[in-house]
């Protein structure tokens, strides 16, 4: 087997992530629907989509942005409907966003199989994970994930092209041997095709919308979609390239 270098993707790739979060969005529409009985589902949801991807283009992913993101709705629902401030509704909204960040996470079910097959194979493994730093070093300890990775984890709060290019220059990837694999089409995919490095789309089951963009890049390398992580280690094993000398 010729050796690769595969960089992964961690949230709703290796394990799950936006469940936690539509669970965290369905409790706080509950909450929101008591407080304003002429709001529904649609207009709360829609408004904080709304306010959490703006308050994403300037602050990141940084995990203190949910909680505020849920506050900053109910303040606008209560502006709009002139309804007055309530201290104990901002502290229960704000436990309902820090909540996410709290739950004990789960790997996808083959994951630790994935990887174990990927690191007998010989690959170089890499993480590239959008976040802030304790909040991901949080997952990545709870489920033993060190390693397989070893000092090979980068973590980036704006996960973009720019942060890829930072990835793959520390590493010192050789682009026809190295491989993005992710469910983000906006933090995984675009960005590996941006540097012309290959791409495996392997798209999640809850997916985000912030995460879905049109792909509109002549692709300058490999690009392929596969259904499951599972399907990963059999795939490179089909489609490997020898390293540029």
């Amino acid at each position: 087997m010729n050796q690769q270098t595969l960089i992964l993707d961690l949230d709703d790739t290796l394990i799950h992530c936006n469940k936690y979060f539509k669970q965290s969005r369905n409790e706080f529409v509950k909450w929101m629907m008591r407080w304003f009985k002429n709001l529904s589902e649609k207009e709360i949801k829609e408004k904080l989509l709304e306010l959490d991807l703006e308050s994403i283009k300037k602050h990141g992913l940084h995990s203190s942005r949910y909680p505020d993101s849920l506050a900053a709705t109910y303040l606008y629902f209560c502006k709009k409907y002139k309804k007055g401030l309530r201290a104990k509704e901002i502290e229960q909204v704000r436990k309902i966003g820090e909540h996410v960040f709290e739950i004990e996470v789960e790997p996808f079910p083959e994951m630790y199989d994935v990887l174990e097959k990927l690191k007998k194979d010989g690959h170089n493994l890499y993480l590239f994970t959008g976040g802030d730093h304790k909040n991901q070093y949080r997952k990545i300890k709870q489920l033993n994930l060190q390693p397989y990775f070893k000092d090979g984890v980068f973590i980036f709060e704006h996960k973009n092209t720019k942060a890829l290019k930072n990835v793959l220059k520390k590493i010192n990837a050789i682009k026809n041997a190295t491989w993005m694999i992710g469910n983000s089409l906006k933090t995984d995919i675009k960005p590996a095709l941006d540097l012309g490095i290959n791409a495996i789309h392997i798209p999640a089951k809850i997916e985000w919308s912030y995460n879905i963009v049109d792909i509109d890049i002549e692709p300058r390398s490999t690009f392929a979609e596969l259904t499951s992580l599972r399907q990963l280690p059999d795939y490179l094993r089909e489609h490997y390239f020898y390293r540029a000398i």
